[in-house]
């Protein structure tokens, strides 16, 4: 499998991609050249108390006596939009907004700036103008955690602590899938070109399956450790190009170990589920066919990572984090957004080795039974019967 140039490709070609962003971004960033322009838009104001603070960044607004003013104004192009204060704001609070454009709500900038301009001119004089700035200004709310003991926490968490075990689920389904391809082509090849006999008269079943389940797990083993290797560099370089959130990512000893184990052990898993459908399918193509059922499985804590996020400690996240086809990707989604209790993390890797080895165990009795079955895939029923004869 080392030697495959699909292997190769999918181990190199993340820290490539990676490094290949940093560089286009920095020829993007280089290469613009910030323009600012300036949006006109016009209103009425049937109340005669909106005069000042016209100007709210990048949007000027313009006064108009009347609607049909305004209107000509907008046909002409002279304004982008506008809208009317009625004499009934007071009273509904409501603003009519008019434009050309098909639009399904009003620009978030365009409201934005509209509400200031209002609360502005409503405030001016009974209010200092640094709190009308802070009235206008967004709610900012900074979260701090404490350790125990009452002080500040050295591990803060928040979305820069999110970005590399989210990043490390994603490559671990990816490898889970490639890993999968590979060793059901692998069968399949093997017994369409009746390889697999000259294998079995050389080693036991148990010896080849074991073997192939190793082997697919060390293979990981080498996608993970290049993949931890390149991280530091790619963050730094990334860093001192791009700043900002990547300035502060680390990858800690703890989530290192974890991320080995739960690499590991995902690849074991979904290598043993892999050759027993590898065993029982006559062709490689329809083993690629009845694969998909099982890596969809890896892909569900994907889907759900925003109840993982959201709610990292529910119910549904623990029961995900244990089952052993989701595990390790909810695991690693659930590692950086919050801190997983040990008992979950013991119980998940446990339920892990337990299903790996009864899982190698089942294989090995049917692929003895199967493996060597042409033309013909054997039903659920017949599979059972096996298991019960052997």
């Amino acid at each position: 499998m080392l030697r495959r140039p699909g292997f190769i490709i999918m181990t190199l070609i993340i820290p490539l991609v990676f490094l290949l962003g940093i560089v286009v971004f920095q020829i993007i960033n280089g290469a613009a050249t910030p323009s600012v322009s300036v949006t006109k838009i016009g209103y009425v104001d049937e109340i005669g108390a909106f005069t000042q603070y016209q100007e709210q960044g990048e949007i000027h607004f313009t006064s108009y006596a009347t609607v049909t003013d305004a209107k000509s104004a907008l046909i002409n192009s002279s304004i982008k939009e506008y809208f009317v204060i009625d004499s009934t704001y007071y009273t509904t609070g409501i603003i009519n907004y008019y434009t050309l454009e098909k639009q399904l709500t009003p620009p978030p900038e365009t409201v934005t700036a509209i509400k200031h301009f209002m609360t502005s001119n409503m405030l001016d004089g009974k209010l200092p103008q640094s709190e009308i700035d802070l009235i206008n200004s967004s709610l900012v709310v900074m979260a701090s955690r404490l350790a125990d003991t009452g002080e500040i926490s050295t591990e803060q968490g928040g979305y820069g602590d999110l970005i590399v075990p989210l990043i490390f689920a994603i490559l671990l389904y990816i490898s889970i899938v490639f890993s999968s391809s590979y060793l059901i082509q692998g069968l399949g090849d093997e017994k369409e070109n009746r390889l697999i006999e000259v294998l079995l008269s050389s080693v036991s079943t148990r010896q080849l399956i074991t073997g192939k389940v190793l082997g697919i797990g060390a293979a990981g083993l080498v996608s993970v450790l290049v993949w931890v290797i390149c991280a530091p560099f790619l963050l730094n370089y990334a860093s001192s190009s791009i700043g900002g959130i990547l300035s502060v990512l680390t990858i800690s000893p703890t989530f290192f170990a974890l991320c080995i184990v739960y690499f590991v052990l995902g690849y074991l898993l979904f290598a043993v589920i892999s050759t027993c459908v590898g065993a029982i399918t006559p062709s490689a193509r329809e083993g690629q066919q009845l694969a998909v059922i099982f890596t969809l499985s890896a892909a569900v804590p994907l889907w759900a990572s925003s109840l993982l996020i959201m709610y990292p400690n529910s119910p549904i996240s623990i029961l995900l984090s244990i089952f052993p086809l989701t595990a390790p990707v909810s695991v690693m989604v659930r590692l950086g957004a919050t801190d997983v209790a040990v008992w979950q993390i013991a119980v998940s890797i446990g339920v892990l080795v337990v299903t790996i080895v009864v899982g190698l165990l089942l294989t090995i009795k049917i692929t003895r039974t199967f493996l060597l079955m042409y033309g013909k895939r054997p039903n659920l029923g017949e599979i059972i019967r096996s298991l019960r004869s052997s």
